[in-house]
């Protein structure tokens, strides 16, 4: 299979994005507030079977310091063809030259990002919207 890749949001349907997200299952991520998120975010990834948006990812960065990947979602029928992997080695290469580069997994997908270099951090602490949700699917401790 031969996918194209974009690192731009000019050409996004964000309808397709919203839904991408949905069916991930990585929840409910609404097209207007995913068009600011991408906007503000200096690298992004998106991957096209044809015209259908299958992969994606975008990276939080200050150009020195500080790179947060996230959002990293593949359409469920690619998963397992390592698409995932490569979106994020892509925004690893994007953020070359930053100081670090973070990133916090959902439970049970650490295994995955320890095979791309990133290691566990022992004093990474967030204030979350819905605390309790984050709680609830194991994002955060209660202490």
């Amino acid at each position: 299979m031969i996918f194209s890749w974009c690192y731009d949001q000019t050409e996004v349907d964000w309808d397709d994005l919203s839904n991408l997200y949905k069916i991930a299952p990585l929840g409910n991520k609404p097209p207007e507030k995913l068009k600011v998120v991408f906007k503000n975010s200096m690298f992004k990834c998106f991957i096209y079977d044809n015209e259908v948006l299958i992969g994606v990812g975008r990276a939080l960065a200050d150009g020195l310091d500080c790179s947060y990947i996230c959002d990293i979602a593949i359409h469920p029928e690619y998963q397992g063809k390592g698409l995932g992997k490569q979106i994020v080695l892509s925004l690893i290469k994007q953020s070359e030259g930053h100081k670090k580069i973070i990133l916090y997994a959902n439970p049970g997908k650490e295994c995955f990002y320890s095979k791309l270099g990133f290691k566990k951090m022992n004093t990474a602490m967030a204030i979350f919207e819905n605390e309790v949700a984050m709680i609830k699917n194991g994002i955060l401790s209660e202490k």
